[in-house]
């Protein structure tokens, strides 16, 4: 184990781009040490390489969070070098294009559901066994749910199912971790602004039928809540936050 390492440790899943990049690097701001994970090498050790270039301590853990060996590899990882973990965010996910409901292949709704909830499940596990027998015992799992665990767009029935679930493995997470000082929360985002949702700007389908576009807010703000809600002592917990532009048609009647 690495004894040089910051007092607060954060693993964030899906970091190399997006959400998950802007998140992790909030936490680096922060003091923590960040652990970067997710598919994508070469994203994961350009966000470390620019980390440690400002000072800050980050590793970067190639994971596929759909496959049980592989999250295990990683929390073998996390606790090899650092021997204990304080934050979680769950943030990995796909979706799935937007086509009619009985044209969606179950190819595609398998792989949202492994990513989206069993990889979430996998992940969440894992850092459950971590802090419940780490010294001191305890730590905090953040949840990516998104607007879709309450409501859903139109053709995103695998998506929405899946966010669905998350809220319930939220709520388990933490009424079992109770006893073992680990507290569970969830953020739900809305339109924050990244180079996969970008194209929203410009316009995307309506529950009326219609095509407009949307607003979005800087992902910084995604960030900043997070960073929020990491901040907590294990005594208090935000159960679940929505952050989301705020004209976005998400409240009332579009």
């Amino acid at each position: 184990m690495n004894q040089a390492v910051a007092s607060k440790i954060a693993l964030v899943t899906g970091a190399g781009s997006g959400i998950g990049l802007a998140v992790a690097q909030a936490l680096l701001a922060d003091g923590f040490a960040v652990i970067f994970a997710g598919r994508r090498r070469e994203l994961l050790d350009e966000a470390v390489a620019a980390a440690a270039a400002a000072g800050q301590q980050a590793l970067a853990l190639q994971v596929d969070i759909r496959d049980p060996a592989s999250v295990d590899a990683l929390y073998q990882n996390v606790t090899s070098h650092y021997g204990r973990l304080d934050v979680l965010f769950n943030n990995a996910g796909v979706g799935t294009p937007a086509v009619p409901f009985d044209e969606l292949a179950v190819e595609q709704w398998k792989n949202v559901i492994d990513t989206n909830l069993t990889g979430a499940f996998l992940c969440a596990r894992g850092a459950f066994r971590l802090m419940r027998t780490q010294t001191p015992q305890g730590g905090r799992i953040i949840n990516n749910g998104s607007i879709s665990a309450h409501t859903p767009r139109p053709l995103s029935s695998a998506y929405t199912a899946s966010k669905h679930a998350v809220t319930g493995l939220t709520k388990s997470i933490a009424l079992d971790g109770r006893q073992h000082n680990i507290v569970c929360s969830q953020v739900d985002i809305g339109n924050a602004l990244t180079a996969l949702s970008a194209r929203m700007t410009k316009g995307v389908l309506q529950a009326n039928g219609e095509i407009a576009a949307e607003p979005m807010m800087d992902v910084k703000h995604v960030a900043d809540a997070v960073r929020y809600m990491a901040s907590l002592p294990l005594s208090a917990n935000v159960l679940n936050m929505t952050v989301m532009a705020s004209n976005m048609p998400f409240v009332g009647r579009g």
